[in-house]
């Protein structure tokens, strides 16, 4: 069975949450985040993202920006921007977006969960990604960023959170810009913290990795040094255990995660089109953004025209991968037309997730930056759990769930 604890979170004074919270280090680039810092000393962009403070065209992988990260944390602490918790608890974490809400439940978990695969993974990771998440977490003994997990639904769970949430004041309860409204409450009841371990530990056998593995594989890289160099005092040592919010898989929500390509591989706009004839059957729709409505279908932006193509019988299998529209994309174009081979490595690619919206896409290409564009249908979490039972991957940057958690709020310090 899967395990998590309660911890000793660092977390901001009540008055300045709002101010420093902030959007996960790997969702913006340091031009965003130092405009969003922009008259805020307090913003934690000055610890996730810290090469802020520094001269623009730092190498954000350079020693001085975890070094920044680890000296911003300690100031946080010294003026007491952050207060750690003197006790062990659980938290309760609400999102509101759009009236849509999903309530998680931030604990630590075990890290030889993640690498006994009890904490179920759908994706490969990056090794350069990977290094700058163990050098952040290293040199300012912290995990700032939080895995998100989720869970087959446990109802009683789900009663033990609910039941906290009418009964407690919550001790943070904001709406941050891009108008999402977080709510924190602390359970620190010794009972029901207990109840919330024990009730965990008999009806929840695994969880799944929505989003966060570079975060979780960080973690596990990172404690598998400190053991080898016999820094890990005990099984307890907090650097066994990675910052984690694990939320029931009925109230996740999962937006498309799309494309962009620089060029056609070569071929003229005639010819790429022509070859697509063989695997899908291609409309053109006009200069309108469309998304795509259904399983099998794509929308393509090309030379400021939008095109409708959906897959034709053959071109894919019904195993959890081969199903996915990620994998017919990938082995049918990307692949087969425009020869990007992977896609984790190839300069060619980039990715845009669907909370950017299909405009963004439009900029991208008619910026002249890329050149084609592909929107696609949103994987199910269903999808996401039955490739994760399967011990399957799914190809890169399949998934985006919004609303994303907010660094900041609850820091784990090992």
């Amino acid at each position: 069975m899967a395990t998590i604890k309660p911890f000793k979170g660092l977390r901001p004074d009540p008055s300045l949450a709002a101010k420093v919270a902030s959007r996960p280090y790997d969702v913006l680039s340091s031009d965003e985040a130092r405009d969003a810092a922009a008259n805020n000393p307090y913003s934690f962009y000055h610890i996730s993202k810290s090469e802020i403070d520094l001269p623009a065209g730092t190498d954000v992988h350079s020693q001085q920006v975890y070094d920044t990260a680890a000296s911003n944390l300690q100031r946080f602490i010294k003026e007491g921007i952050l207060l750690q918790d003197e006790q062990p608890v659980y938290y309760i974490y609400k999102l509101l977006m759009d009236g849509r809400a999903q309530t998680g439940l931030v604990a630590v978990s075990a890290v030889a969960d993640y690498n006994n695969g009890l904490i179920k993974k759908h994706e490969f990771t990056r090794p350069d990604k990977e290094l700058d998440r163990i050098n952040h977490i290293k040199t300012t003994s912290a995990q700032t960023g939080n895995v998100f997990l989720a869970y087959n639904d446990v109802p009683e769970l789900s009663s033990i959170i609910d039941h906290w949430q009418e009964q407690h004041a919550p001790v943070y309860d904001f709406t941050a810009d891009d108008n999402i409204q977080h709510t924190i409450w602390i359970v620190d009841a010794p009972s029901t913290v207990a109840d919330i371990s024990s009730l965990f530990a008999r009806k929840v056998p695994h969880t799944y990795i929505a989003d966060g593995h570079h975060r979780a594989a960080s973690a596990s890289l990172v404690q598998k040094e400190l053991q080898a160099s016999r820094k890990i005092t005990g099984a307890e040592d907090p650097a066994n255990y990675f910052l984690t919010t694990i939320f029931p898989a009925s109230q996740l929500a999962i937006l498309d995660y799309n494309r962009v390509v620089k060029d056609l591989n070569g071929l003229s706009k005639e010819a790429f089109l022509s070859q697509l004839d063989y695997d899908f059957t291609v409309e053109e729709i006009g200069h309108l953004p469309q998304a795509p409505s259904m399983l099998h279908e794509f929308s393509m932006y090309l030379d400021g025209r939008w095109y409708r193509l959906v897959a034709k019988e053959g071109t894919y299998t019904t195993d959890p991968i081969g199903i996915l529209d990620v994998t017919i994309l990938s082995n049918n174009i990307l692949d087969k037309i425009l020869g990007i081979k992977d896609q984790r490595t190839d300069k060619r690619i980039d990715f845009v997730g669907g909370i950017r919206g299909l405009q963004e896409l439009v900029k991208r290409v008619d910026s002249g930056e890329m050149k084609i564009a592909f929107a696609l249908y949103p994987v199910t979490i269903q999808q996401l759990f039955d490739i994760a039972d399967s011990g399957n991957v799914m190809p890169p940057k399949s998934t985006w769930f919004e609303p994303k958690l907010r660094d900041g709020l609850i820091t784990h310090l090992i």
